[in-house]
């Protein structure tokens, strides 16, 4: 059976959405500087409150995510589209930095965790074939976040204070996110859409169609995905956070440091497209192994470079490759486990994922506070990485039932 046309939209929508809400959450990075010049605030404190935010993002994805399996994704990402505006409103006019790490860190965090495990899970749902390609397609349009959104605000801090770039922000993202989020429908029912298919043409039925979500929640499979994005994230989350700041403080000035973000967002969109296409070929555990090493020596060799140009090749190098596993974690899930508990599982996945990325920017923050170099945080991001490499080697697929050969 054909798959219906109508799943293109669904994917165009959630692409966009990932745009706009994950560069509002980075603009952070970008603002770092000038608002720690002009409220005194340290660069710890300010960097904590994207770790309150992506710890906020952690501990609510998976009850957005059960959310969107109850009631579908479209009231879900409205809600969290209203929060999120709400949020950056009141991150505006905070006068002190508990009351930013509150509005910013909590709100900001828990409104995004409404966009990405609903949103994936309905996209998945529309697709049978070439699973890899469409989440990475997805996956692509949040990687257009530091070529679009960034520049925006860099522009924007030029010509507006600190609070006037959040209050555009919050018309920014009410205004698209919205009326975007109007156009998610659930996926058709299973028996509408034709089963996963294996290579051979047979019908590859999920081997936990018999599961519930407490057994689901409670596997080995689970668990080390979990913790292996855990890991991952906690890789690339502070060599993400201070791709800004770095090379600020290497003498590079804040339009050229913004540029090194953008050429790492450009590049993560063909790492998120060229991962996925080589999951679909070559199996997506593989690959996310492959994957996880590759990255760990990325984020070593930022601690080795200091001009433009290397942070440039650096900065290219190690957004394709973190940018390319991530989808990857979506496709092991939609192999792995029932449909029906989509949501659910890729929101406790993204648990793994938000306490990973919590710690990357107050960590890169407190190294600096103390040593006034960048150097520890490559360091630890490297053993964090290999980490990653070695839990992901622990996955092992559930058994799968025999094939039943589809009918002529």
């Amino acid at each position: 059976m054909r798959e219906p046309a109508y799943r293109w939209v669904v994917l165009t929508a959630g692409g966009i959405m990932g745009c706009i809400a994950m560069g509002s959450l980075f603009s952070l990075p970008v603002l770092l500087t000038p608002m720690t010049e002009a409220t005194g605030w340290s660069r710890t404190g300010i960097s904590a409150a994207m770790t309150v935010a992506f710890l906020a993002m952690a501990f609510t994805s998976i009850v957005w995510g059960a959310l969107s399996d109850r009631f579908g994704a479209r009231p879900v990402v409205a809600a969290g589209s209203l929060l999120f505006g709400a949020s950056l409103l009141a991150a505006s006019q905070a006068t002190s930095l508990w009351q930013f790490q509150a509005a910013f860190g909590a709100g900001c965090g828990i409104a995004v965790g409404a966009f990405f495990a609903p949103m994936m899970s309905t996209v998945t749902g529309w697709f049978t074939t070439r699973i890899g390609l469409a989440v990475s397609l997805v996956s692509a349009g949040i990687g257009l976040a530091p070529v679009t959104m960034s520049p925006l605000v860099a522009r924007l801090i030029e010509r507006m204070d600190w609070r006037q770039v959040i209050v555009t922000l919050a018309i920014i993202l009410v205004a698209t996110t919205l009326p975007l989020a109007m156009l998610l429908r659930r996926p058709p029912p299973q028996g509408e859409v034709a089963p996963l298919t294996g290579t051979d043409g047979a019908v590859a039925p999920v081997p936990t169609a018999g599961m519930n979500v407490r057994q689901a929640l409670m596997s080995p499979q689970f668990i080390v995905i979990v913790l292996t994005n855990f890991l991952c994230c906690a890789t690339h989350a502070g060599p993400i956070f201070h791709t800004v700041s770095y090379p600020q403080l290497c003498g590079i000035a804040l339009g050229a440091a913004v540029t090194i973000y953008s050429v790492e967002g450009l590049a993560g969109m063909g790492g998120r497209i060229g991962f996925g296409v080589a999951a679909d070929r070559w199996g997506a555990k593989r690959i996310l192994v492959i994957g996880l090493l590759a990255q760990a020596c990325g984020a070593l060799a930022y601690y080795f470079v200091r001009d433009l140009w290397a942070f440039y090749v650096v900065a290219a190098t190690f957004g394709f490759i973190y940018a390319g596993i991530m989808p990857l974690y979506n496709v092991l899930i939609r192999e792995s486990f029932p449909m029906r508990m989509m949501g659910t599982i890729m929101g406790g996945t993204g648990l793994g994922g938000g306490l990973g990325m919590a710690i990357g920017p107050v960590l890169g923050g407190w190294i600096f506070d103390r040593t006034g170099s960048y150097g520890g945080l490559y360091l630890t991001s490297f053993a964090l990485g290999l980490g990653a490499v070695l839990v992901a080697m622990t996955f092992r697929p559930f058994p799968k039932p025999a094939a039943v050969p589809v009918p002529a």
